[in-house]
This record gives C-alpha cells, sequence and structure tokens, in this order.
C-alpha cells in the first residue's frame, strides 16, 4: 500500500479506534508523507514514528498545511464543535473521511461546506487487532478516486466495502458496528450456562471464549455457509440437536436477533437525526 498518499493525512483523534487505524496506515506505509495528528492529551499514548506530528488543537496546526485526507475519529458527541474548525481544508483535491458513528454526511457538509467531498464510514471494534469490518458511503462531491482511496485506508484494519446509499449506513451500524457486543454477551451466556450446568467458572469461560473464536474463524475460512455448517454439527437426536431445538424455537435466537437489530437501526436512525 506503500505510496497511497503524495501529501499528509491529517488524523482529528487518536483514541482506540483512531490509534488502530494510525497503526495499520504505518505498518502498510501509507502515512510516509507524513501525517498530523490533532489530540487534547497531547503526545502521551499516540504512537510515534518518522513523519508524526502530535498537536493539541486545530489551532496548533502549521498555517501551510496541505492534507489530502483529514480523518474525524473523535466521539460523535463532540463532532459538531470539532468538524468546523477544519473548512480551512475543504477543496476539491481533500477527502474528509469520518468514522463518528450516526454522524450523516449531511453533517459535514453543514458544517465544512456543500463543496467538500466526504465519505462516511462505519467501522467496529475487531480493527483494532485489524480484523475489522467496515461499510462506508460516500458523498456526491467525493470522486471514484477518493471514494477508493478512502477504502483503502479503512482496509489497513480489516476489510473494507463502499456502498452508494448511506441509507445502509443504519443497519450496518447496528449489525457489524454493535455486533462484537452480541458476540461478547453470547461468549458471556454460554460461559454463565456452563457454569450452571456444573462446570468449574474457568473453564467454562475457557471453553466458551475459544469455542466462538474458533467458529468464528472455521466459517471465515469455509467455502460452505455457516447453515451447511451448523447441520454439519448437528446429529439427529443428539446434543447439539436438543440444544438448537431451544435456541431455533419461536422467540429464539433468531427472532431475539432480528428484533436486537431492529433496534439498533431505530436509535441509529434516531441519532443521526
Amino acid at each position: 500500500m506503500s505510496g497511497v498518499l503524495g501529501r499528509p493525512l491529517l488524523l482529528v483523534g487518536c483514541g482506540k479506534m483512531g490509534s488502530a487505524m494510525l497503526s495499520g496506515w504505518q505498518e502498510n506505509g501509507i502515512t510516509a508523507a507524513g501525517v498530523y495528528i490533532v489530540e487534547p492529551m497531547g503526545p502521551a499514548g499516540v504512537k510515534q514514528g518518522a513523519g508524526v506530528h502530535v498537536v493539541a488543537g486545530a489551532e496548533d496546526l502549521p498555517g501551510g498545511l496541505d492534507p489530502e485526507v483529514v480523518v474525524f475519529a473523535v466521539k460523535p458527541q463532540q463532532m459538531a464543535e470539532v468538524a468546523p474548525h477544519y473548512r480551512r481544508f475543504v477543496k476539491p483535491g481533500t477527502l474528509f473521511l469520518s468514522i463518528a458513528a450516526g454522524t450523516p454526511i449531511r453533517f459535514f457538509e453543514e458544517r465544512l461546506s456543500g463543496d467538500a467531498a466526504i465519505v462516511r464510514a462505519m467501522p467496529n471494534t475487531p480493527a483494532a487487532i485489524g480484523r475489522g469490518i467496515t461499510v462506508a458511503c460516500p458523498n456526491s462531491r467525493a470522486t471514484a478516486a477518493q471514494a477508493a482511496l478512502a477504502r483503502t485506508l479503512l482496509q489497513a484494519v480489516g476489510e473494507a466495502v463502499i456502498v452508494d446509499d448511506e441509507a445502509l449506513l443504519d443497519p450496518v451500524t447496528a449489525l457489524s458496528g454493535s455486533g462484537p457486543a452480541y458476540v461478547f454477551l453470547l461468549i458471556e451466556a454460554m460461559a454463565d450456562a456452563g457454569v450452571a450446568a456444573g462446570l468449574p467458572r474457568d473453564l467454562a469461560s475457557r471453553l466458551a471464549l475459544v469455542t466462538v473464536a474458533g467458529a468464528g474463524q472455521l466459517a471465515l475460512q469455509s467455502a460452505e455457509p455457516p447453515a451447511t455448517l451448523r447441520e454439519n454439527v448437528t446429529s439427529p437426536g443428539g446434543t447439539t440437536f436438543a440444544a438448537l431445538q431451544v435456541l431455533m424455537a419461536q422467540g429464539g435466537m433468531g427472532d431475539l436477533m432480528e428484533k436486537a437489530i431492529a433496534a439498533a437501526t431505530r436509535r441509529s436512525r434516531e441519532l443521526a437525526g
């Protein structure tokens, strides 16, 4: 991926997700042209490297700075205060990439400019270990090359998909954005059920954790769909069959997950206004 950027990258916010993305960019040589980081906490906790410059606020950036990409990685509730400070960078050759959940493209167009090239993205927390998946949507001002650039930047922390319909970002947020929490809950629930069945807590927790991680990896690497993999584990009248009779009954896991995704989708739309 080296040589992707001809001008510096400006990262606004270097918390968990911002740091994960920075690490991915550095490892892939994407920030060879230099990276400027605006982080209120200053250099403390920011991964340093050649060409990395850390400042505490937008006012501390060099007057002649001409970034190719401005990445917003601050919390959504801070965005209204933060975004207007970067209006000076709006021009045809500059891309604005946001990873703030629930913050629509129109929000940035109103605070930056209707001329700003913007890509709104929804990553998830496995990006911290390079195993995330992100869905992104460009606005009408972003060129095909800028959309491709955004995808390249996002691929530094996992898979990335570009869509044309911003409305898809709400169910995406509900499914993959919030999805890691559902998996963590599954691990908790399996461990608790194992304890209730008589297993020691440490053994039940380890069995649940490694089983979920291993099954996920198997599903990812297999050419067969999850339904087939499930059927392969299920012997008629066996133990797995007995468990699935409960989980797949009316009101069971499928129905609960559908309700959960619908609730999260509604909330994402409410947050977007």
